[in-house]
């Protein structure tokens, strides 16, 4: 009789400890399919929303390898040369080297925001012919009627979409180094005299000035 009660105990024992086994098996189940719906929530929630986007754009114009000799060898880097502006009248052109390509950019564009200028657009173009000059490069601007759109190509032409002006004739003349038109360009922009200040010089009305 002791061995059948010793059998019985064993096996109710057993029976207890598998039922509990699968108890744990089920809220283990259970718990992972929770915690996943609550990710998928918190994921469609995240996905709505929308971040503001900023009015600057830029527009890499060259990225180039450079090499400088140092002691023990040559180091390289990358040069890039970015266009930044607001297509309302500000933009800037940034220049700047790094070991990488992403870093080059990123202080570029941070180096274009630093020098940023305010240019004077009157009905979508320039209120006067002008002639900027940078090194050896030098580019020519003047003013174009409504439809004729910007007549200029590479970092010229970026620099004025960037700057918002819509009609406008351009030549470039000297170096044909980005870098040099893009500059000689910006000092183009920046010596533009607004017609208001001419006419506050002269004691004019604006209706006058333009007559």
């Amino acid at each position: 009789m002791d061995l059948e009660n010793k059998e019985e105990l064993t096996v109710e024992t057993e029976a207890a400890e598998v039922s509990e086994e699968v108890k744990t098996e089920q809220t283990a189940d259970e718990k992972p399919a929770r915690g996943r719906k609550g990710r998928g929530r918190k994921q469609k929630i995240e996905t709505t929303e929308e971040k503001p986007q900023s009015e600057w754009t830029e527009r890499v114009v060259q990225i180039s390898r450079v090499t400088k000799v140092v002691k023990g060898g040559k180091k390289l880097s990358f040069r890039a040369i970015v266009i930044v502006g607001n297509q309302k009248g500000q933009v800037g052109v940034g220049c700047a080297k790094a070991s990488e390509v992403i870093i080059a950019i990123q202080k570029a564009i941070a180096d274009g925001r630093k020098n940023l200028i305010t240019v004077p657009i009157f009905k979508t173009t320039i209120p006067h012919p002008i002639t900027g000059k940078s090194g050896a490069g030098a580019v020519m601007l003047r003013p174009a009627s409504e439809g004729t759109g910007i007549i200029a190509g590479g970092a010229v032409r970026s620099v004025l979409e960037l700057a918002g002006i819509g009609n406008i004739l351009s030549k470039s003349l000297g170096s044909k180094s980005p870098l040099n038109a893009a500059n000689a360009t910006m000092d183009a922009l920046k010596r533009l005299t607004p017609f208001s200040e001419v006419a506050k010089k002269r004691n004019l009305t604006m209706a006058e000035l333009l007559n």
